[in-house]
């Protein structure tokens, strides 16, 4: 069981769970346009077992039940996303009605359930049609992503309780167009650069949209990765830094200090965009919140390689199904941080943290339980010291599509049967639930 309750967090407190819609919707289903992650998973190697998510979970047609087994839990909020490329099947142009359509039932049976509705306008479906012009290293990509978000939330903006335009911004750029490892499967510092930057420009027009419709609650999420020294030397520490630089300080640093960390930029500057230094009023966007995605540490060591010169070395602790670290205090650290250094008194959500386990129904779920206590203690640390957090959300919901990982790791508090699509609450989803059914 969970040794936490809700009577344990200050009042008002959310908690909730979270997906996104490539994950589980289905995209082959409901007129949704190709996206950059069908083109990854239909390449040979990309993808354990050759898998993609044209089914998934069939959230596209399962939402009731979905929906249902978020109320039963006893979850405020659930942070969905939305697919581009359902909406708009080119990125822009005619407008998917069926699409719009779903979004639309699904918003309001959030709402007839009592769940607050937190949406995440882009999860990684860049649409192939945009892909086809360059994606996210075309400037333009910023302007077609406004008129996406301006589109859909002229639709669903009135019912929106919070809404972030980019999920994860390092992953949209770092981890795909420099690592490779997700679609657009890129390994190519130019094109990093400029995604590292138009992620940034395309977020700040979509607050832009968002505000000319009245909407508020809007806010960046940030997934951000605690990086530690191999061992005690300076090029260890240089290297670590570095680390933590180009995944958590780039974005940070754009977002609230109109400014890019000069370390990254040693390795970035001669690829950015030209005038990307004047872009920072767009990006800094006046935000009403910043939510972290935290899921693991790195060890880091220096690399003789080409910038930036480093690598990551496997560490000694406890480690989930894919291998990554438990180290619940590296959201404690980055829950202060952030205040500290970039936020303020801004309020902070903790939008995903969670972990991939073998599992099967029926099991005690010993280590997803253990997983949740120790980082909701990380949690109630950063609440003590003062940091102004206001909720927290479990990733997943389901056990899904994990991108290039496919349909073996299960991060779900609810077991997905992906033959017969049955689903199966775990004992983590039964300890939560008691402990939100806890009040003072």
């Amino acid at each position: 069981m969970l040794h936490h309750s809700r009577a344990d967090f200050p009042e008002g407190f959310l908690f909730g769970t979270a997906t996104s819609a490539y994950q589980i919707e289905g995209h082959a289903t409901g007129g949704a346009g190709r996206t950059q992650w069908d083109d990854f998973a239909a390449t040979p190697g990309n993808v354990a077992g050759a898998e993609n998510g044209a089914l998934a979970c069939d959230h596209y047609h399962k939402w009731p039940q979905d929906l249902d087994l978020i109320a039963d839990a006893g979850f405020d909020s659930y942070r969905f996303s939305i697919s581009w490329a359902r909406v708009l099947p080119d990125g822009f142009g005619p407008v998917n009605a069926e699409g719009v359509d779903f979004y639309d039932r699904l918003v309001d049976g959030m709402l007839e359930r009592g769940i607050k509705p937190a949406a995440t306008l882009y999860h990684w479906e860049m649409p192939s049609a945009l892909l086809d012009l360059g994606g996210w290293r075309n400037r333009d990509v910023a302007k077609w992503f406004a008129d996406y978000t301006y589109t859909i939330m002229s639709t669903l903006g009135d019912r929106i309780w919070s809404a972030a335009p980019i999920n994860e911004p390092w992953c949209v750029s770092w981890l795909s167009h420099f690592l490779g490892q997700h679609a657009p499967g890129v390994r190519d510092i130019r094109a990093t650069a400029r995604a590292m930057h138009h992620v940034l420009l395309a977020h700040g027009h979509a607050i832009e949209a968002m505000r000319s419709l009245g909407m508020d609650n809007l806010g960046a999420v940030c997934n951000l990765e605690y990086a530690e020294p191999v061992d005690d030397t300076p090029e260890a520490a240089q290297a670590a830094s570095l680390y933590d630089g180009l995944y958590n300080r780039w974005f940070l640093s754009g977002l609230f200090k109109q400014e890019y960390p000069e370390d990254v930029l040693t390795g970035l500057a001669p690829h950015m965009p030209a005038g990307w230094e004047d872009d920072f009023g767009i990006i800094a966007q006046p935000l009403d919140w910043c939510g972290l995605n935290y899921y693991t540490r790195k060890l880091i060591a220096p690399d003789p390689g080409a910038w930036p010169s480093l690598r990551e070395v496997e560490g000694p602790l406890d480690k989930t199904q894919l291998g990554w670290e438990i180290y619940p205090d590296g959201l404690e650290h980055f829950l202060k941080n952030t205040a500290a250094t970039y936020t303020g008194d801004l309020p902070l959500y903790v939008t995903e943290n969670g972990m991939a386990w073998d599992d099967t129904p029926g099991r005690a779920d010993v280590e997803r339980i253990a997983y949740l206590n120790s980082h909701l203690d990380a949690v109630q640390r950063a609440l003590a010291a003062g940091v102004p957090c206001k909720g927290y959300y479990v990733w997943s919901l389901l056990d899904n599509f994990e991108w290039a990982f496919g349909y073996a790791p299960r991060f779900g508090l609810v077991h997905t049967d992906f033959a017969s699509l049955q689903r199966t609450p775990k004992a983590s989803y039964d300890a939560l639930k008691a402990a939100l059914s806890e009040r003072t």
